[in-house]
């Protein structure tokens, strides 16, 4: 159904019902041959035991690039995964920046909830860690008789997963082992990218703010570290007697691109297909966009050749990550816990590797930072592909769900257990949308919210005097912002409408602000209407 015609209801009828964030018809080929699955294949596990859970955590890691999805890597375990699983094709995250996002996953809410809406322990941050009181899938799962176990990055302040009760609590590296210390300043990451505007290269002539051949193989790596505790997490699990809940959350493949061979030399940097909107000028676009908010997003040193050698190494750390994912499965089939195994596999958003002439992540909503891949595998629901826009919000209810847990009444997110039994048409005739917020960057405020649909997106850019508003199914690159575009003044203003609802529904206090805004919009029709 048009926007335009759910918009001639009252909003409260349009949200009755409507307890998620949800989305949409995948644009990169994806089969839906698992879609028609009889239904007497679908059983499901509500009424069973809680459910052994491994999450399988990873940092910026696009939704485009594996094989199941018709990307360059070739991804044989991650595809193999995929085929037992239901696929979210159309997975949306929460916010383009780590913390957040992570924060969002663990309790289930908006920043505007827990406090969480920036990163922390990082330079110019206002935030050292999530509330203590925001306890989380962790702390619930621990407390329901759960055996907890959390290996890798954590990010959202030291200590966090052993003070909510995690038996297993290996970190290794990453986080700070003692609460409230000095944040990360790149001081040396300034003087390291000054030196490329010199002409200063590093080890094999290559930027190692953006890419880098790392010395020796793949077993002399942070991620192979994380690898063996996690072998070891699963072991531990596999003779305790007690219902589980693993997470193994890796770096990669997190800028900058760094990988060992064969790994850095997988992909020809010259012969990379590129899309169409890479390194395209940003025109009619908000300020903040071009902003240096960590020293590498300083990119006017990149000649053509480093962009692709970053995509290139990038391309490489997918290859290893499937690597890291047959190995951790086949640790769970080793162990004997495989057939029973819940697992859900995700990136905690996006990442930019020239598109808009963009590196990393910033203040801005596009679909290769907003996009991540999710997959969950419950071996009491057969396989299918579901196209519908879902958040990475909606996967704390889902677990609840699944691991009999106490759900918290303002869970912002909703249960996808629906989709993966009944798929696509669980939701029939519900608005097909996904909310998205950047509110903070390492103490920079920007306060955006995000509205995307199948065929649109709108962008509230509150910091700025310019919002955006594109056309997904004839620009998907998102070049052409027509925010000002008379044709598209009632599109606009259904996906102001959208918003606000979205808002209203969060209880998310930007909404006061948005009211004001949309006046000018809402007058913009008014005249329109008038004129003819």
């Amino acid at each position: 159904m048009p926007l335009s015609k759910l918009f001639k209801k009252p909003v409260c009828t349009l949200l009755s019902g409507i307890l998620a964030v949800s989305v949409s018809q995948s644009t990169i080929g994806a089969t839906s041959s698992m879609e028609s699955l009889p239904s007497n294949e679908v059983t499901g596990n509500k009424a069973g035991k809680p459910a052994n859970v491994l999450v399988l955590m990873f940092d910026d890691m696009r939704f485009d690039t594996f094989s199941y999805r018709g990307g360059p890597v070739n991804t044989p375990n991650i595809d193999a995964l995929a085929a037992e699983s239901t696929r979210f094709d159309n997975a949306m995250s929460t916010t383009g920046l780590c913390s957040p996002s992570r924060a969002a996953f663990y309790t289930g809410k908006w920043g505007h909830k827990t406090g969480l809406d920036d990163n922390v322990e990082l330079y110019h941050t206002r935030l050292a860690e999530l509330d203590l009181r925001e306890g989380g899938l962790i702390k619930k799962a621990s407390e329901a008789g759960y055996l907890v176990g959390h290996v890798g990055k954590w990010h959202l302040g030291a200590r966090g997963t052993e003070l909510r009760g995690a038996e297993i609590d290996l970190a290794h590296g990453h986080e700070p082992r003692e609460r409230f210390t000095r944040v990360f300043t790149p001081t040396s990451k300034v003087k390291q990218v000054e030196g490329y505007y010199e002409g200063r290269m590093d080890a094999n002539n290559e930027k190692h703010e953006y890419y880098k051949t790392l010395p020796g193989s793949y077993e002399d790596t942070e991620a192979y570290k994380k690898v063996v505790a996690g072998k070891q997490m699963l072991l531990q699990m596999a003779k305790d007697e007690r219902p589980f809940f693993g997470v193994i959350s890796f770096n990669q493949p997190h800028p900058a691109y760094r990988v060992p061979e064969p790994y850095a030399s997988m992909f020809d940097p010259a012969e990379l297909e590129l899309p169409s909107n890479h390194l395209a000028k940003r025109i009619n676009k908000p300020m903040a966009q071009g902003g240096i908010w960590w020293p590498w997003h300083d990119v006017g040193h990149m000649s053509d050749m480093d962009w692709r050698k970053a995509r290139a190494h990038y391309y490489g750390a997918i290859a290893m990550v499937d690597r890291i994912i047959g190995e951790l499965i086949q640790q769970a089939k080793d162990e004997g816990i495989y057939d029973d195994l819940h697992i859900v596999l995700f990136g905690d958003q996006g990442s930019m590797l020239g598109e808009h002439t963009l590196y990393d992540k910033g203040p801005y909503a596009y679909d290769e930072l907003m996009r991540m891949p999710l997959l969950i595998k419950d071996p009491d629901i057969s396989p299918r592909v579901v196209n519908r826009q879902v958040s990475l919000i909606d996967v704390t209810p889902t677990l609840t769900e699944m691991m009999h847990l106490e759900a918290e009444l303002d869970y912002d997110g909703h249960s996808l257990i629906p989709l993966m039994l009944k798929g696509d048409k669980a939701e029939e005739g519900e608005v097909d949308k996904a909310l998205y917020a950047y509110e903070w960057y390492n103490g920079s405020w920007f306060g955006i919210r995000a509205i995307r649909t199948p065929e649109y997106k709108f962008v509230w850019n509150p910091g700025e005097d310019l919002d955006e508003l594109y056309d997904l199914n004839k620009d998907p690159g998102e070049l052409t912002n027509l925010i000002n575009d008379k044709h598209y003044v009632s599109v606009r203003t259904d996906m102001l409408k959208l918003l606000m609802s979205e808002l209203k529904r969060t209880e998310d206090p930007a909404l006061t602000k948005l009211e004001y805004h949309a006046k000018h919009y809402l007058q913009d029709v008014r005249h329109e209407k008038t004129s003819h």
